[in-house]
């Protein structure tokens, strides 16, 4: 056995060694976009709440919305693996602005791509790949949160088409959306359908989630139905029940994945540059001992958790991935991430919290992307209930919340 090749502290396992020309081409186009156009503007878009357009529009610019969707109205060539090094670099500057990303694709082009006529996607699609237009994804309500099967928001079918009532809240981009991809239930039969609701009409109200101290880059809000007349071409046709929204938020969470250790080497970077320039006890803090096993722990998991995720999205290009490989993802990269950021604002002390030095601002960020998207409890339920055979809820809703 021959070890010939150099240690690169950075990417320790050499991930970019199993990258194609493509993957890494994308990952350098959005690297440089973020460290250029995004970075340096992201602490005044955290602290005022601002921006949020503008970010919005840049990343339009680059054909990037949708993942593999966008190649086929004029965007980039992006398959799973680059989809997840684009969330990467997103989240490498703030984790509003992958959320940004997972929104408009994951779950707003990908409903409409998987359950839309052609007519829906030809009019919706090329706008939202160059951000012309907003969408949200409205499935969370107030009183349910991750017990989905709970949702109260439902539909009555009428002469042309169906009136709309309910309640959404924590509903990423909503106060700025153009369009509403909206689930509620069928008065008629109980069942899950889709909509696309343009804002606009008459009987929607938005309102902008405030005092928020995560995820200040992109704005949450609440979205009110009073008897909203939706016409019969706003329904997404192909969607059937809670398997729909569920295969959205499953693309999601596989960004989300990626991103967060994105957010998490930031971390690390900022703690080695700041320990290798910081003096105490008349020496560099960089030789410490205890210093480097914080340092080294970070870097252990971050580079174990990226190749699974590489394992993951090359299973998804086979065609061989599945939803727990998903659930084992998430719960362990955003477990992983979150450490890594409370270690580093360890390691930086008082200067930690600082938001010169961006950690706080990961960290308080992550602390959010550990909830939506399935919390960490839920994800452990779904591993759970795959590992043992055993399921110990016995209502319908909970069953579902954990699908």
């Amino acid at each position: 056995m021959q070890f010939n090749a150099n240690y690169i502290p950075n990417d320790p396992l050499k991930l970019d060694y199993f990258l194609t020309e493509k993957e890494i081409e994308i990952k350098n186009l959005v690297k440089e976009f973020a460290q250029g156009h995004l970075k340096p503007h992201v602490s005044e878009a955290f602290r005022n709440e601002s921006l949020f357009i503008e970010s919005a529009q840049k990343i339009g610019k680059l054909g990037i919305y949708g993942g593999e969707i966008a190649k086929r109205y004029g965007g980039q060539e992006i398959n799973a693996v680059s989809y997840g090094l684009i969330a990467r670099e997103l989240e490498r500057v703030d984790s509003g602005y992958r959320t940004l990303y997972s929104v408009m694709g994951s779950l707003v082009m990908h409903a409409i791509d998987a359950f839309g006529t052609e007519q829906q996607k030809d009019n919706y699609l090329p706008k939202l790949l160059n951000a012309e237009i907003v969408g949200a994804f409205a499935l969370t309500e107030p009183e349910h949160g991750s017990d989905t099967g709970g949702l109260e928001t439902h539909v009555t079918k009428t002469v042309n088409g169906y009136c709309l009532s309910g309640n959404k809240k924590w509903i990423g981009l909503a106060p700025y959306a153009d369009i509403l991809i909206v689930w509620a239930k069928d008065d008629l039969d109980n069942e899950l359908k889709g909509f696309i609701v343009p804002r606009e009409i008459p009987g929607i109200t938005t309102k902008k989630i405030e005092g928020k101290i995560s995820l200040r880059t992109v704005p949450q809000g609440e979205i009110y139905f009073n008897n909203v007349e939706v016409p019969e071409c706003a329904l997404l046709p192909k969607a059937k029940g809670f398997s729909s929204p569920f295969s959205c938020l499953n693309h999601a969470r596989y960004g989300i994945a990626w991103g967060v250790l994105g957010a998490a080497e930031n971390c690390l970077e900022i703690a080695l540059n700041y320990v290798q320039s910081r003096d105490a006890f008349g020496t560099k803090l960089a030789t410490k001992q205890l210093i480097q096993k914080k340092l080294v722990d970070m870097q252990v998991e971050i580079a174990i958790s990226l190749q699974a995720c590489l394992q993951v999205g090359r299973l998804i290009e086979a065609g061989e991935a599945n939803h727990h490989m998903i659930s084992i993802l998430k719960l362990n990269s955003v477990r992983k991430a979150l450490q890594i950021s409370r270690n580093a604002r360890d390691i930086l002390g008082a200067n930690g919290i600082i938001d010169d030095y961006d950690v706080m601002r990961h960290l308080v960020n992550l602390e959010s992307v550990v909830t939506y998207e399935g919390t960490e409890d839920i994800h452990t339920l779904i591993l759970g209930k795959a590992l043992t055979g055993c399921l110990l809820y016995t209502s319908d809703a909970c069953r579902r919340s954990t699908l």
